[in-house]
């Protein structure tokens, strides 16, 4: 039922979409036959409106992968950088958080380290939202940010880098056999402020698979129970991504190829000096306002990548 209505929701604003189109024709040729020169401004104000509209619809018909209408879970660690690298996965989850509330999304905290100094050192949330997954998988990989540091006294230049890596949260049950041996799992008391509960009981869990390495780590319910069927379930949607991946032979489809957190691997790069440019290396999509992108602009970015995906699959 839940597709359904989504369906039809993408059929009513195709028609729409259709009947503005046939709006901004109708006026053309009003405008034309009459002479009227006065509507042209309207005409054109009314025709950059649709094709912004037109493109924004045209990117959700590529989000047709078997996950992309899921939520997502993000996480990020800041990577080799020191403190600054610590701001940098703090920015980046600000930037994140600002384009996820642009498209109607909401977030929830699952788990976060902070930094020593300032920052953080990794923070795992949700994206709640029809295509959350569809958008954010394009975020998957490390990102490099080049800036003055606001850390260094002698005001030089630092290169900081942060990873982030992107699941769908499948909410079916998955078919995965885990066995009890592979795991080990460590309760800690929950980090920072909140709720009575926070730092009081260990109610925070952390699970390592040990033949994979994959650690999922969860301390934003209320129980220690709660917190395990979450980082389970987490486990369980790595896990099955994974096999997946072994099975197609192929490292990019779904959750993109493991890089280290250094120089040379970025996806990404937000350069601040001695000059301003924030590019894809993927795409080759470029924004000279970073500050804009760092207020959550991603559209440009994540677009060029579901349209690179599309051409390519």
């Amino acid at each position: 039922m839940k597709e359904l209505k989504s369906l039809q929701e993408f059929v009513k604003e195709a028609e729409a979409m259709s009947a503005s189109y046939d709006d901004i024709v109708m006026l053309m040729e009003m405008a034309d036959e009459e002479e009227d020169a006065e509507m042209i401004p309207v005409i054109r104000k009314d025709l950059e409106a649709f094709e912004k509209g037109f493109e924004a619809f045209r990117i959700r018909t590529l989000l047709s992968g078997e996950y992309d209408r899921c939520n997502a879970i993000v996480t990020l660690h800041a990577g080799a950088g020191g403190t600054d690298s610590c701001d940098w996965a703090n920015m980046m989850y600000r930037m994140y958080t600002r384009y996820a509330q642009d498209k109607g999304f909401s977030i929830t905290v699952l788990d976060y380290q902070d930094g020593d100094i300032t920052g953080l050192k990794g923070i795992t949330f949700e994206v709640n939202g029809e295509n959350a997954y569809g958008y954010f998988q394009s975020e998957k990989g490390v990102h490099r940010l080049v800036r003055i540091s606001p850390f260094n006294s002698a005001g030089k230049r630092q290169t900081s880098f942060a990873s982030c890596d992107v699941i769908p949260d499948i909410e079916d049950d998955i078919d995965i056999e885990i066995n009890d041996d592979d795991l080990k799992i460590d309760t800690y008391r929950s980090s920072g402020a909140g709720g009575q509960h926070i730092n009081k009981t260990s109610s925070a869990v952390r699970i390592t698979h040990l033949p994979t390495g994959i650690v999922v780590q969860c301390q934003n319910e209320r129980s220690q129970l709660f917190n395990k069927d979450k980082a389970m379930q987490m486990l369980k949607a790595k896990l099955y991504l994974l096999k997946k991946q072994e099975q197609e032979e192929k490292m990019s489809d779904i959750r993109g190829e493991v890089r280290d957190i250094n120089f040379g691997s970025q996806i990404r790069s937000y350069i601040m000096q001695p000059y301003t440019l924030v590019k894809d290396h993927r795409t080759g999509e470029e924004n000279g306002n970073v500050n804009a992108v760092l207020d959550g602009e991603l559209d440009p970015f994540i677009n060029a990548y579901l349209k690179q995906r599309s051409n390519h699959g």
